[in-house]
């Protein structure tokens, strides 16, 4: 029996909490200068294929974009932005 834990059930990585920090301060900011939440999530989302792109290939980046619809399509992402505090979801 092997002691490393399947995928999912390890931990994220130290620096991926350091950059959610910085994403998350990034938006705040754009939101402060009145820059749209459509914009916005257009601009990070081009920004992070631009960065998947540079470090895996195409068919890594398309199987995380199914992850990504498929967690649409089940509801995951409304859940989330219904369970964000007030004012943070838009």
């Amino acid at each position: 029996m092997s002691d490393t834990k399947p995928d999912a059930d390890r931990d994220p990585p130290a620096d991926l909490s350091h950059a959610g920090a910085v994403v998350d301060k990034a938006i705040e900011y754009m939101v402060g200068q009145n820059v749209g939440s459509l914009a916005i999530a257009s601009a990070l989302l081009g920004g992070a294929l631009g960065l998947l792109s540079r470090s895996m290939s195409d068919d890594g980046v398309v199987q995380i974009l199914n992850n990504a619809i498929a967690s649409v399509r089940g509801g995951d992402m409304r859940r989330m932005a219904e369970n964000m505090p007030s004012g943070q979801s838009n």
